[in-house]
């Protein structure tokens, strides 16, 4: 498959993304995301690097396709549960099973045959056709005969037909939609269709303020804050600055982080990162197994994924600089794109995030950090070893390979081994 879309420009229309602009919480979304109006505006990319689109611009296609040729007649919640089953909103899916040797394909997952006699036989022909497949991978046009097979399911046979039947016919045809095969189909469908409202519900509150994120920055920043000359000559950043005033209480309380900072006359309200040679705020393991701990327990406590892990995964990829190394930002490394895909796609927004620098804050790069181990952990629904995901952290679940990466695995066991109640065999590390 040739196809690829790496901005809107390159799968829609003049006149269709300037009416994705029109929709508030779109410009809303993208002008957070740093894109412009007289620009190319990017298309997202899950962690494998497949172009997908978010639910809020998930809605908004269906909205305005719905609205433009269907006289409002189909739900449009209908079209963005689908999707959301059929493909996970990815643009560039095509499966095949084994029983059809044509695939489906794009958002709404349709067969080329269908299309063709949408196309010709019902005569929706609002978008022009072409010769091959790859036009139906183009947003627009692929809800649009989707939409159009839904509205033509809804009417089967000249009968008003109900919601149940058309989601089931949806994905077996009009004579499995009171089969057993596709019970199952209407139950997910009803659980998407009701996680989808909800999610909308949270995309429409106000975020904690009205900053906009840079466009699409992958490189770390030093942390905006006070700063002040220490009398060695040297600049201190304060923990205080960018971590919340709770996570800094659970600092205090942790027992090992307040001997340590006793130690080196710390001030609550004022406390100081250590810095190298080349004056970089880093963490001391102590502080950072502590980041950790509290992140774990207070936001992720049912996943499996021990604080050492994220710890080691720390030394790995910024050898525990607060600022991050090269274009990795803050100490887990994990770039803007992943994290904002996590908050956005995921939910996970139990911290900020405006901006890059709000990746320096330890505690957020530590939560988003977690987060994607949580999910690579788990990558294509079915559990991974530990090897898989530390690797996949660092090169991208889509590279993983043992040989080319050994050397990674090798460095994260021996980081590993520098954390104090890490059990270790001589056979293997256990770590889950």
């Amino acid at each position: 498959m040739a196809v690829s879309f790496s901005y809107w420009g390159d799968c829609v229309e003049p006149q269709d993304l300037e009416a994705m602009w029109n929709v508030s919480n779109v410009s809303a979304e993208w002008l957070k995301a740093g894109e412009a109006r007289n620009q190319k505006v990017h298309i997202s990319r899950d962690p494998d690097g497949q172009p997908y689109l978010t639910q809020t611009e998930m809605r908004a296609v269906a909205d305005i396709v719905i609205e433009r040729h269907f006289q409002s007649e189909i739900d449009p919640d209908m079209i963005c549960a689908i999707a959301e089953l059929e493909s996970d909103r990815q643009l560039l899916v095509m499966r095949s099973d084994h029983k059809s040797k044509e695939p489906t394909v794009g958002l709404m997952q349709l067969q080329s045959k269908n299309a063709d006699w949408l196309i010709s036989e019902l005569g929706y022909r609002s978008y022009a056709a072409e010769e091959n497949i790859e036009f139906l991978f183009k947003p627009f046009i692929n809800v649009y005969l989707g939409a159009a097979y839904i509205k033509w399911l809804s009417n089967f046979e000249d009968k008003k037909r109900s919601e149940e039947f058309i989601v089931r016919a949806y994905k077996g045809g009009p004579k499995k939609a009171i089969h057993k095969s596709t019970l199952r189909y209407w139950k997910s469908y009803l659980s998407v269709k009701e996680s989808f409202s909800s999610r909308k519900s949270i995309d429409d509150c106000p975020p904690p303020n009205d900053t906009p994120a840079p466009a699409h920055s992958h490189t770390g920043s030093p942390i905006p804050s006070s700063s002040e000359n220490s009398r060695d000559g040297s600049v201190d950043t304060y923990w205080d600055t960018g971590a919340s005033p709770e996570d800094m209480e659970a600092m205090w309380n942790h027992p090992e982080v307040r001997k340590e900072w006793n130690k080196t006359k710390e001030i609550q309200g004022k406390v100081r990162f250590s810095h190298d040679e080349k004056k970089r705020p880093y963490l001391s393991r102590v502080e950072l197994k502590a980041v950790a701990d509290i992140v774990l327990y207070k936001y992720l406590i049912t996943t499996k994924i021990k604080s050492a892990v994220l710890c080691a995964i720390a030394e790995v990829v910024s050898m525990r600089f607060a600022h991050g190394v090269g274009p990795r930002p803050g100490i887990m490394g994990i770039d803007y794109s992943t994290a904002y895909w996590l908050y956005l796609e995921l939910g996970y927004r139990a911290y900020k995030l405006e901006t890059v620098d709000d990746l320096n804050n330890p505690f957020a790069s530590m939560y988003f950090g977690a987060a994607y181990v949580a999910w690579l952990s788990e990558y294509e629904g079915r559990e991974r070893t530990p090897e898989f995901f530390v690797q996949a952290y660092i090169v991208g679940p889509k590279n993983v390979n043992p040989q080319d990466t050994s050397t990674l695995w090798l460095k994260f066991v021996e980081a590993l081994s520098k954390y104090e109640e890490i059990k270790r065999s001589s056979e293997s590390c256990t770590i889950m």
